[in-house]
């Protein structure tokens, strides 16, 4: 465990240091990134003022690994900092997150600029390594093989007042053969539900009324504990907690996914009727070769289950294209499963190469060329879908929890933004009284287009929440410090509905 001392190094707090986060890949580095702030902050820094694009005392990279293109989009980045910090005295640069762990003193030599690495077990390290490193003038690169202190008993820095992610466990204990995420993150290990529970409560008491139970394999929580229905048991407790309105979480495992868990989506009040489950591939002869534990037969059930016991449930999917050794025939197969699930919304890849991964070294390694055109038949097919199931709410009276920052054209049209309780998005008419992000809106849906629901007509209720009240109070004292806030990813505000740039880490 990391001490108090080492994670707060001093800092002149006559001259404040400024730092900014920048944020790549799945919801954990999203959480981690709230986890590196709070130590930051702990320390004495401050968040660089918005928009300053690297022009901070310190720059933070949390990285990912999952995709083709990780490592060449660090280095660019890191290149085009290296100019500003050789011109500005005192400034550091930190790279942190699955490929610090996976490169290690790689990062160095090729950016020699760069003056902390560290891994993904041991972030609570940051401030004492920067501090290392300003002190002994060279870099500092430290990679810890297990976990030195769960993510969540570390300092944060939330940025919603309203909704909050919780981690439930870390690391993964499958051999998918895409991934590279489990040698970097490490086996599974598992929360103890009284402090999961003592986390929300406190959330709860702060104004949040919205949770997210997070990990890369959510539902196979209990595993390390030794209890096969820990997951849908810690559910039905979030069901008790009072003021906590809404529950999600993200991302489960078919293998793990089990009657009891349906049972207590829909027998809990309080959990939204939302699942996003990985298919990654329909064909039951790429997922043998992708080791998925499941045949389409057995994904398909579940689907079906959760269908008979939560009826209007929006389903969502992450999807793989163009795995070695797919045929046309497997594709089809994929298709056809995407026709049957009718998913509202499908997060789709195509097939990235990683270094270190059993399917990098496979044979039939697919032409880009047909992994496009594949990619683009799944697009266009789940596009018209997605557009069929929206067209469906058309006419349903929704309440929606106010967002912050979801609808891009908001402001001239006039319009907030919301969420479902299924989670998906609605722009609505602002109405004439004050609603504030956290509050609750009672709208009718008017149209459905492929990605978003609109409610065109006057807002038919609304209701003031404490979640309101605390993004208010947040507002407030935001508003009155010198510095902007930032963490360098637009997103990090409400967790994300689904996982927008996942492919690996908390989509398996």
């Amino acid at each position: 465990m990391t001490s108090s001392s080492d994670r707060s190094p001093a800092v002149d707090v006559s001259s404040p240091k400024t730092y900014e986060v920048r944020t790549y890949g799945c919801q954990m580095n999203v959480h981690d990134s709230e986890r590196l702030s709070g130590l930051l902050e702990e320390a004495g820094y401050v968040p660089a003022p918005e928009g300053s694009d690297g022009d901070a005392d310190v720059v933070v990279f949390n990285t990912c690994a999952v995709r083709e293109n990780a490592d060449n989009r660090l280095y660019g980045n890191l290149g085009r900092l290296a100019p500003r910090k050789a011109t500005r005295p005192g400034m550091q640069i930190a790279v942190g997150g699955c490929l610090a762990q996976k490169d290690r003193d790689t990062i160095v030599k090729k950016a020699p600029w760069v003056d902390v690495v560290f891994g993904t077990h041991n972030i609570g390290k940051l401030p004492v390594l920067l501090e290392r490193a300003r002190v002994q003038e060279e870099a500092q690169v430290e990679i810890a093989e297990s976990l030195e202190a769960f993510p969540s008993t570390l300092p944060t820095r939330r940025e919603s007042a309203y909704a909050a992610w919780v981690s439930i466990s870390v690391g993964c204990n499958n051999t998918c053969t895409f991934c590279i995420v489990p040698a970097l993150r490490g086996k599974e290990k598992d929360r103890r539900t009284g402090d999961i529970l003592a986390e929300i409560e406190a959330l709860v008491g702060e104004g949040v009324s919205e949770i997210t139970l997070l990990g890369q394999n959510v539902n196979a929580y209990g595993s390390d504990i030794g209890d096969r229905e820990a997951f849908s048991k810690l559910l039905r407790a979030c069901g008790t907690i009072e003021g906590l309105e809404r529950v999600r979480f993200t991302s489960p495992h078919p293998r793990d996914f089990t009657d009891d868990v349906i049972a207590a989506m829909a027998e809990t009040p309080n959990v939204m009727p939302q699942l996003h489950m990985p298919l990654q591939s329909g064909s039951d002869t790429v997922l043998k070769a992708m080791r998925r534990s499941y045949r389409q037969d057995r994904y398909l059930g579940i689907i079906e289950k959760v269908r008979a016991a939560m009826p209007d449930a929006a389903i969502s999917t992450d999807i793989i294209v163009g795995f070695p050794g797919e045929t046309e025939e497997d594709f089809e197969q994929t298709m056809h499963v995407v026709r049957e699930a009718r998913f509202t919304n499908a997060f789709t890849f195509q097939y990235s190469k990683r270094p270190g991964t059993p399917a990098a070294t496979m044979e039939g390694q697919i032409p880009k060329e047909v992994v496009q055109s594949r990619y683009e038949r799944l697009v266009a097919l789940q596009e018209e879908i997605s557009w069929d199931e929206n067209k469906k709410q058309v006419g349903r009276t929704l309440e929606l929890m106010v967002a912050e920052g979801e609808g891009r054209k908001d402001g001239a049209t006039h319009r907030l933004s919301g969420r479902a309780p299924d989670n998906r998005l609605v722009h609505f008419t602002k109405p004439d009284q004050e609603v504030r992000p956290g509050d609750v809106v009672t709208v009718e849906i008017t149209y459905a287009a492929p990605h978003h629901l609109l409610a065109e007509g006057a807002v038919l209720d609304v209701r003031r929440t404490r979640a309101g009240d605390a993004w208010e109070k947040r507002n407030a004292q935001e508003a009155a410090k010198p510095a902007g806030v930032m963490l360098g990813l637009p997103q990090i505000g409400v967790p994300a509905p689904l996982p927008v740039a996942t492919g690996g880490c908390a989509a398996h």
